[in-house]
């Protein structure tokens, strides 16, 4: 079961990237608020029927304990979703998930742990892939800068890597809140630590949310849930693929750490079949050094 649990998450969550991509339109100022509402909304509801359904003896001080944590995931995501306003899901995507290659290279640096030298061409496929995107988004024959300014453009087009990095850094502290001989958390055993954690990181959506909405009143921002079609479709694929990302991790990690990180190919497929995204053959190649590596390091460091 866990490898139709690692496959459908690895869908959900690319579905979860086209509706985002389609919820983040650029001439709605707020669209990227009104998603973290939306997802913040449906995380929240999820994490109530948890609580309401799973005996985890939850603790309320947890929150605290992993916000720090729900902080840098939460934030990325926000900062992802201004950037999808601006920026093809087909380059944003490749450099949001080289979050793993910056996880690989703390878990050097600060772990000193010791890694093979395909893990290690692995990155650096990556670095030069993102390298190449980045140059050709800037010289290339883009027309962002004339749409919205070379300002917002460059603002727009370091959202993606701002999310690669508050994403590893939430990673990198996951794996240590994650482990029983490291964890903050309160009141957790081995089976009940990771939905702790998920209940907590949910819960914190969802008053970022509440936080949001009084933000965007004050704003006089007008907000209407059921109005916000693709927005929800987003928030639903992206909790569906949380929520079976737990029992996918119970298999094969050897296995499941690719799939899940093939999630990039799945969003690039969908961005060219559905929103008809067309990108030069040399932004495909360096794309494709960036895939290319994920994968890889994926494999290797399963």
């Amino acid at each position: 079961m866990w490898l139709f649990f690692a496959l459908t998450t690895t869908f959900m969550w690319g579905l979860a990237e086209l509706f985002y991509k389609k919820g983040a339109r650029p001439e709605e100022k707020y669209a990227h608020l009104k998603i973290s509402v939306t997802v913040g909304v449906v995380m929240g509801a999820h994490a109530i029927f948890t609580l309401l359904t799973k005996h985890i003896n939850y603790d309320p001080m947890n929150l605290i304990y992993y916000f720090p944590v729900s902080f840098c995931y939460i934030l990325s995501m926000t900062l992802s979703y201004f950037g999808m306003r601006f920026i093809e899901e087909s380059i944003s995507d490749p450099i949001e998930n080289t979050s793993g290659g910056i996880v690989f290279l703390l878990c050097i640096l600060l772990l000193a742990e010791k890694v093979s030298w395909i893990s290690v061409l692995a990155v650096i496929a990556e670095m030069i892939g993102v390298i190449g995107v980045g140059f050709l988004d800037n010289h290339g024959s883009t027309d962002r800068k004339k749409k919205i300014g070379k300002k917002m453009a460059f603002i727009a087009f370091a959202m993606p890597f701002c999310y690669a990095i508050l994403d590893a850094t939430g990673t990198f502290m996951d794996d240590i809140v994650l482990e029983m001989s490291t964890t903050t958390l309160t009141h957790v055993n081995e089976n009940t630590i990771e939905l702790v954690a998920n209940t907590s990181y949910e819960l914190t959506f969802l008053i970022v949310a509440i936080i949001l909405i009084i933000f965007m009143w004050h704003k006089g921002v007008k907000y209407n849930l059921p109005q916000q079609g693709d927005k929800i479709l987003a928030a639903v694929c992206e909790t569906a693929g949380q929520f079976t990302y737990v029992f996918a991790m119970s298999g094969n990690g050897a296995i499941v750490a690719p799939i899940m990180d093939s999630v990039v190919v799945v969003s690039l497929l969908l961005s060219r079949v559905v929103l008809k995204e067309r990108l030069t053959k040399r932004q495909y190649f360096f794309i494709f050094l960036i895939v290319a590596g994920i994968i890889t390091l994926a494999i290797t460091e399963a």
